[in-house]
C-alpha cells in the first residue's frame, strides 16, 4: 500500500480481489483520492478506448460537446483499477503500455497529451503468463503491471478462514436487510468447510443469502 507501483492481482473469479483493491488504496497515501474502477471485460472492445482515455470534444459525430474524461483522468490522484485485465484487446494493449511508461494519456480526437498521477492496480483470474506464451496478451505490458504481484488463494485453500468469512458475511447480509444474523450451528458450519467453493466467497455469500 505505501508504495506506487503498479499491484497485480491473480486469482479465480470470486476470490475478492476487488476488495484487496480496495483495502491497497484505503491503506495508502492516495486514501483520500478517488478510487475508480472498471471491468474490462464488461466493456465493448469499440468502447475501451473512449473508456480509459476519454474523448475530446466533438471528437466524433455524436460525441458531447464539452469532451468526457476516461477513467485514467478520473482517477488522478487515486487509484485506478482495472478488473479482468487478461480480456483487455490487444489493439488497446500497446496503448495502455505507453500510458503507463508516459504518465500520459491521449483522449480520443485529441492531439494533446493529458498528464495523469494514478496508481495502477490489475486483477485477472486468468493465466497470463499462458496468455503471453500464446501470443494474446503483451510481454512487455505483463512485466509492467506484474511489479508486485498478490496471488489470492482460493476458498478451497483457506477453509480455516470460513467460520469468520460466514460471521463477517451474514453480519452484512442482516444489516442491508435489517434483520438479526441467523445462528449457524457447528455441523452447519461444518458442512459448508467441507464444500469445494468453485465460486469461491462470491458463491458462500449467495448461499448464506440463499440460507437466511
Amino acid at each position: 500500500a505505501q508504495s506506487s507501483s503498479p499491484v497485480l492481482l491473480l486469482g479465480e473469479t470470486g476470490t475478492g480481489k476487488e476488495v484487496l483493491a480496495h483495502a491497497i488504496h484505503a491503506a495508502s497515501a492516495r486514501a483520500g483520492g478517488p478510487f475508480v474502477g472498471v471491468n474490462i471485460a464488461a466493456v465493448p472492445d469499440t468502447l475501451l478506448e473512449a473508456e480509459f482515455f476519454g474523448v475530446a470534444p466533438g471528437a466524433y459525430t455524436g460525441a458531447d460537446r464539452k469532451g468526457r474524461d476516461g477513467k485514467f483522468k478520473l482517477a488522478d490522484g487515486g487509484t485506478l483499477f482495472l478488473d479482468e485485465i487478461g480480456d483487455m484487446p490487444p489493439s488497446l494493449q500497446a496503448k495502455l503500455l505507453r500510458a503507463l511508461q508516459e504518465g500520459e494519456i491521449e483522449p480520443l480526437g485529441s492531439n494533446r497529451l493529458v498528464p495523469f498521477d494514478a496508481r495502477v492496480i490489475a486483477a485477472t483470474s486468468r493465466d497470463l503468463p499462458a496468455l503471453v506464451r500464446e501470443g494474446r496478451f503483451r510481454e512487455d505490458l505483463f512485466y509492467r503491471l506484474n511489479v508486485l504481484p498478490i496471488r489470492v488463494p482460493s476458498l478451497r485453500e483457506r477453509r480455516s478462514d470460513i467460520p469468520a468469512l460466514v460471521e463477517a458475511l451474514t453480519e452484512d447480509l442482516a444489516h442491508r436487510s435489517n434483520m438479526p444474523p441467523p445462528e449457524w450451528q457447528p455441523d452447519a458450519l461444518a458442512l459448508l468447510a467441507g464444500q469445494a467453493w468453485r465460486g469461491n466467497i462470491r458463491e458462500l455469500r449467495n448461499v448464506l443469502e440463499q440460507a437466511a
